[in-house]
């Protein structure tokens, strides 16, 4: 089962309100660290989530030890994301044949709720499961191949935006994950983490709403524009009279696009131990 992002909130919200009312040996203190993994992406150029394209990413962390149990983490992130409809099984989406290319950067806020007590150096409490949620900006670019050229496909307008009136490239969205984290030396720990960017944009694959006018498109766009927009082959059952047809469906503007990152990370603490005040 997939949790919505507001049951996750709820679930980290009541685990931090949970450890908040207990006291417990105090770690406070900076961390920071980088880490590198792999970036996705999940929305109507991969509906499937298929995992079978891992694109590169990395980036670098600083998170801020309340106590052992709760952390404010800020986070530096850049990744390259990708989807085609090539790799579909779905008739409709094989004939709708589009694809893109995006570098994302991204940066973000986050509360972290260790699930058990977490003290550097510690020979007993030296590791933990954790979970976080939070919010973060970023930017991206979708881009596609055209004999052998690559464009920026923002600025071709290809569900007929008028010039001036494109999507922004820069997006906002809503951060949510886990990982693991374990001791390696009384200074250093290795992260483990899963996060879910679930954004607030749908254009992250230049991918929304209808087809345009394709003669319009043509016309105040170019060439290339109008040969990017629809990109559609023949399908065998797949009903192509609709298929690059103004006013048909070319996305699913309901869904907003999601990003995940998978990330190895290793972390150099700052920080020192306290006693808990009486």
């Amino acid at each position: 089962m997939i949790l919505s992002g507001k049951q996750f909130l709820r679930i980290v919200l009541f685990v931090f309100l949970s450890f908040s009312l207990t006291q417990s040996w105090a770690q406070k203190g900076w961390e920071a660290g980088v880490w590198l993994g792999t970036a996705y992406y999940f929305g109507d150029l991969n509906t499937s989530y298929d995992l079978g394209e891992p694109r590169p990413a990395g980036g670098v962390i600083a998170r801020y030890n309340f106590n052992n149990r709760i952390c404010f983490k800020l986070g530096g992130g850049y990744g390259i994301v990708s989807g085609d409809d090539a790799r579909s099984n779905n008739p409709f989406e094989k004939a709708r044949n589009l694809s893109f290319r995006s570098e994302v950067f991204d940066v973000s806020g986050q509360i972290e709720v260790n699930f058990l007590p977490y003290v550097h150096g510690s020979r007993s409490e030296f590791f933990t499961p954790y979970v976080f949620t939070g919010f973060s900006a970023f930017s991206f670019n979708p881009t596609a191949e055209l004999d052998g050229t690559r464009y920026n496909l923002r600025e071709l307008g290809t569900e007929g935006q008028f010039k001036g009136e494109e999507y922004y490239g820069v997006s906002g969205s809503f951060v949510y994950g886990g990982g693991f984290k374990i001791d390696v030396s009384k200074d250093w720990s290795l992260n483990f983490e899963l996060g879910a960017r679930a954004a607030f944009t749908d254009y992250i694959d230049d991918v929304s709403t209808v087809y345009p006018d394709k003669k319009d498109l043509l016309r105040t766009r170019g060439e290339v524009a109008a040969a990017l927009s629809d990109r559609s082959i023949m399908i065998p059952g797949v009903d192509s009279s609709q298929l690059g047809k103004e006013g048909s469906q070319r996305g699913n503007s309901s869904n907003k696009d999601n990003l995940v990152f998978i990330q190895i990370g290793i972390v150099r603490y700052f920080g020192n131990l306290a006693c808990p005040k009486p």
